[in-house]
């Protein structure tokens, strides 16, 4: 069935900022003295849950806040220089010309989300930024009831795996784009609902057309 509301992460889904963090993890790793990632780490890492990565960035759970501030300033300098991935801007369009509404939940601040989608952040029709590492299933059940929907009316659309785990937490369609931050096999493994392998493929599937006129022909479809 097509959805009312889709909600978007932001970093690795429209964002290509893996570069940008590529280049900053270990400047801040020095800064607030967690284990500094190596070249040969970051494939390991790609296919890890957020806990695991944790656990081997040897990150205690107290200093959290304290990194993701950082880090949010960081970004906040670094703004003009992370794109948007190909195709966002056509995507985003598509589902609004269909009725789709469009939400963002983010770890980052509202003000930076707006910042890297420009004229597109007026297709927004709610921000719940600044989410905690574990918090984002609570922001989807915000985000629901300011909408007036149900679980059922929205899909999570994501890059990484805590994205897949709150939006079962939350009772939502979790979509998964194999573009970001977790490995492919990564997300699979953790049986998102929907996997989308190209941009154009998502407004395809959050809208229904394609799967009402040909549902054998949906390859992202797990």
């Amino acid at each position: 069935m097509p959805y009312s509301l889709a909600i978007f992460d932001l970093d690795g889904t429209l964002v290509d900022s893996f570069p940008w963090f590529a280049r900053t993890v270990n400047l801040v790793a020095d800064r607030y003295r967690f284990r500094r990632v190596q070249e040969e780490d970051v494939e390991t890492l790609r296919h890890a849950s957020t806990r695991e990565i944790l656990d081997f960035l040897e990150v205690p759970m107290w200093k959290l806040p304290l990194i993701a501030r950082h880090m949010r300033k960081l970004k906040t300098a670094a703004a003009a220089t992370i794109p948007l991935f190909d195709g966002v801007d056509t995507m985003l369009g598509a589902l609004v010309a269909n009725g789709v509404t469009l939400a963002l939940v983010s770890s980052d601040t509202e003000a930076n989300a707006r910042q890297k989608l420009g004229p597109l952040a007026a297709l927004f029709a709610d921000f719940d930024c600044s989410a905690s590492v574990f918090g984002k299933a609570q922001k989807f059940r915000r985000v629901l009831r300011r909408a007036r929907l149900e679980p059922a009316q929205a899909i999570s659309i994501g890059d990484e795996i805590r994205d897949i785990e709150a939006a079962r937490a939350a009772g939502i369609t979790c979509g998964a784009v194999t573009w970001g931050y977790a490995a492919r096999p990564a997300l699979i493994a953790h049986r998102p609902d929907v996997v989308f392998e190209h941009m154009e493929e998502i407004a395809v599937a959050v809208v229904g057309l394609q799967r009402a006129l040909c549902p054998p022909c949906l390859p992202w479809r797990r």
